[in-house]
């Protein structure tokens, strides 16, 4: 239950799911969305567009969900 503070990604980025669990994604401007990661799913995600809004994720549950996060730095 302990979320992650607000923050962008400037670098594209791999996620690896090691153990899954749903997850909230809240913008700065309250705009929420849900995701359910599922173990052993990875996926690609882009770099987050220059001047774009800041997000902190939340695990809402009281399971653990752990990523491995493997960011494309220039």
């Amino acid at each position: 239950n302990s979320p992650l503070t607000m923050h962008r990604h400037e670098y594209g980025r791999t996620i690896v799911v090691l153990k899954g669990g749903t997850l909230t994604i809240q913008q700065d401007t309250g705009e929420k969305k849900i995701v359910e990661w599922k173990t052993g799913q990875a996926f690609w995600l882009d770099a987050d567009p220059p001047g774009s809004k800041m997000h902190a994720d939340f695990n809402e549950t009281n399971e653990t969900i752990e990523v491995m996060v493997i960011e494309l730095k220039k």
